[in-house]
């Protein structure tokens, strides 16, 4: 039998994480965004969003900066420019590591923050390929390439 494996289920309520609010499953973070009840931030390299694929309305705040993934040192200069003070912010990254960190630094910053579960692509699958396990993309949400 040949095809796409099922996903795995994801909470269907934020999940309350340690330094940040939480995280959220990719539709749930989806109906948020388009509610306005949260500012969905992309927090990948502009290389990453350029090649691989973005979120229409995400607010493009990366958190490392191609190359070298040196961190942004305007990281929170930006994203208060992106996010209302103490407002609601879903970070999303490739597979749901960087939007950890991004989500604390946000929380410090007096932030609500939530970290998007799977990030953009989801994790490596046996052959160490993205997008094929889970992710904003394979979940059939919104985006767009180039």
């Amino acid at each position: 039998m040949t095809g796409t494996p099922a996903l795995p289920p994801l909470p269907e309520q934020p999940v309350p994480a340690q330094g940040y609010a939480g995280d959220v499953n990719p539709h749930l973070a989806w109906q948020w965004a388009q509610s306005g009840q949260a500012v969905l931030v992309d927090v990948r390299t502009d290389a990453e969003r350029e090649w691989v694929g973005a979120v229409p309305g995400a607010v493009p705040v990366a958190w490392k900066q191609w190359p070298g993934m040196a961190l942004n040192e305007r990281f929170g200069d930006e994203l208060r420019a992106a996010v209302p003070a103490g407002g609601q912010v879903l970070l999303l990254c490739r597979s749901g590591v960087r939007s950890i960190a991004a989500a604390r630094r946000a929380t410090e910053l007096g932030l609500r923050a939530y970290s998007i579960l799977e990030g953009f692509e989801g994790d490596a699958d046996e052959r160490g390929q993205r997008g094929r396990k889970g992710g904003w993309r394979l979940r059939g949400l919104p985006w767009k390439q180039g």
